[in-house]
C-alpha cells in the first residue's frame, strides 16, 4: 500500500464522517481507515438497551453497517449497500467497549463484498456482518 493510496482512503474518510449525522448521534466514533478497510467504536451507553437489558441489535447492525461503508468508499469509489446481513453471538451489556472492523473480500465490476467482525473490549466476538456493495458513481475525492 502506498502513502497515496492510504491518504486516499483517509481524505475519503474524513469527507464522509463530515457528513454522517446518524453515526454522530449513535454515539459511533470513527477509528482507523485503510484501503478496503475501517474500524468503528461504540461505548454501550444505558440508553442502548433492549428490554432484556443487552446493547440492541439494530445498534450493533448499524456500528457493523458504518464500518462497513467507510471500509467500501475508502477506495475513492461511492459506494452504497446492495444487501446486508448479521449473526448475533453474544450478548453485550452496557460499558462494554465494541469495535467494528470491516475488510474488503472481493470486488468484481462495481460489486464489492466486505465482512465486519463486531468484538468487545475483552477480544470476545460479539457479531459477524457481511455486506455486499455497489458503486453509484462519483469519487470522494478528484484524483485528476
Amino acid at each position: 500500500m502506498s502513502k497515496t493510496e492510504l491518504e486516499l482512503a483517509q481524505a475519503c474518510a474524513r469527507l464522509m464522517w463530515a457528513n454522517d449525522r446518524a453515526s454522530k448521534e449513535m454515539g459511533l466514533e470513527l477509528g482507523e481507515v485503510t484501503p478496503g478497510e475501517a474500524c468503528v467504536h461504540l461505548t454501550v451507553g444505558p440508553d442502548m438497551l433492549n428490554g432484556h437489558g443487552v446493547c440492541h441489535g439494530g445498534l450493533i447492525f448499524a456500528m457493523a453497517d458504518t464500518a462497513f461503508a467507510f471500509a467500501c468508499n475508502s477506495l475513492n469509489r461511492q459506494a452504497t449497500a446492495m444487501h446486508c446481513s448479521i449473526s448475533f453471538i453474544e450478548k453485550v451489556s452496557a460499558g462494554a467497549r465494541l469495535t467494528a472492523h470491516a475488510s474488503g473480500r472481493a470486488r468484481y465490476g462495481r460489486n464489492g463484498i466486505f465482512d465486519v467482525t463486531v468484538t468487545d473490549d475483552q477480544g470476545a466476538k460479539i457479531a459477524e456482518f457481511r455486506g455486499y456493495s455497489r458503486t453509484i458513481g462519483g469519487e470522494w475525492v478528484s484524483e485528476s
